[in-house]
């Protein structure tokens, strides 16, 4: 395994991180605890010395908690979770949450704490007035806090401002080859560096749009480029993220054992100045035809769900970018899957009452509910939109007569 250093700690801290939210089963909120056994296994045997998870990721934090007990590895390894800033209504609030994650992870200090999903600094005034400050200076004191910390999902003009609010140990953006220019971007990742901070990636892979999902034409770019070491999109899209020297560690959302074997022999081979001229020509091309396909920039992270009238929205986005890189009857295709159009219940964009629940919640600030409308005009034009509807009230005029 690569190990860079953390300029603020001197922490040796693996380059590939293991990001727990995706761990199989966390669609439907209950994560496979032997999936996550065999996984975490994988990646201690090969390595990897780094684990984040959230109090927001639906059971994660106990099952994470859970198998380090049982391995018996608390103690090998930097554990990353994050406070849900936006629930804290007192300062009591701060205690009440971070002795729950405590508890469910089964240790008693955190070595890399985050303040969740920040999109502006006033969320981070708003718990400055808190008193959080002094809170994050008590718990680090005591060394319950180690490492303190912010990820970031807002624009590029206020990742700077978030920089100087705080005497930051380290800070988590989203960045891969699609997203340069987006949100923090290349230029937050050399502010965060010139500052001292260590820099942790996210979403390196875009919420998996830049490994299986890319355009056809994508592919063969890549295959084209005969590479003896990138042999998958998987392999070239980590490789950018790592060819900068800013980069302290990358997480990767590892929902198989396999995927850290091949995650890790990418990190072995990827060390700073790794993309030479002809590899960026590649990335290059891939960039022009991914952001050609690319119409609605989600992750599938769910954060947007459950939707109170059960539209699948990242199934639902996925097709409509399906539409585009692959053709509109793959799209379509996809979008009945998405609605479950063959069930008793079909969920719809038409469903959509624009209530905003979703919006609030989505780290890329997508306009949900107008987006939804566009993957409706897409996938469902004219005659395919009243048939769908047709069969939909069919469906819901069964189900009523059972």
């Amino acid at each position: 395994m690569q190990y860079r250093i953390d300029p603020k700690s001197g922490n040796k801290v693996s380059a590939l991180g293991l990001g727990c939210m995706r761990f199989p089963g966390y669609q439907v909120g209950r994560p496979d605890v032997a999936s996550a056994r065999r996984i975490i296994s994988r990646a201690l045997e090969r390595g990897v010395n780094y684990l984040d998870t959230a109090y927001l990721y639906p059971g994660n934090e106990e099952v994470v908690g859970a198998v380090l007990d049982e391995l018996g590895a608390r103690e090998s390894v930097f554990l990353a979770t994050k406070l849900p800033h936006a629930s804290c209504k007192r300062a009591e609030d701060f205690d009440r949450f971070f002795d729950e994650q405590l508890r469910r992870l089964r240790t008693d200090h955190i070595d890399y704490y985050l303040i969740h999903n920040v999109t502006s600094p006033s969320q981070w005034e708003r718990v400055c007035a808190l008193g959080i400050e002094d809170w994050i200076a008590r718990q680090k004191r005591s060394g319950r806090i180690r490492q303190i910390g912010f990820s970031f999902h807002g624009s590029a003009g206020d990742f700077p401002v978030m920089l100087d609010a705080f005497a930051w140990d380290f800070c988590q953006v989203q960045y891969n080859y699609a997203n340069e220019y987006y949100q923090a971007g290349t230029a937050g990742v050399l502010s965060a560096a010139e500052r001292g901070l260590a820099v942790f990636v996210m979403e390196p892979l875009l919420g998996g749009r830049l490994a299986g999902k890319l355009p056809t034409e994508a592919f063969k770019v890549f295959e084209q480029a005969g590479d003896a070491e990138l042999k998958s999109p998987v392999d070239w899209a980590l490789a950018w993220v790592w060819s900068h020297p800013q980069i302290t560690m990358l997480l990767s959302g590892m929902a198989a054992p396999e995927q850290v074997d091949q995650n890790v022999r990418v990190a072995n081979l990827a060390n700073p100045g790794c993309m030479d001229e002809k590899r960026m020509r590649a990335i290059a091309r891939v960039q022009k035809i991914f952001e050609a396909a690319n119409r609605v920039p989600c992750t599938g992270c769910n954060y947007c769900m459950p939707c109170p009238r059960g539209i699948n929205i990242p199934g639902c986005f996925s097709a409509y970018n399906a539409s585009f890189a692959h053709g509109w009857f793959t799209g379509v295709q996809q979008y009945f899957t998405a609605s479950a159009i063959r069930t008793s219940a079909p969920k719809l964009v038409s469903n959509c009452v624009h209530c905003g629940a979703c919006t609030r919640h989505c780290p890329q600030g997508i306009d949900i509910p107008a987006r939804l409308q566009d993957v409706g005009r897409r996938l469902t034009p004219g005659p395919v939109g009243a048939v769908l509807k047709a069969m939909a009230s069919k469906g819901n005029a069964d189900k009523g007569n059972r």
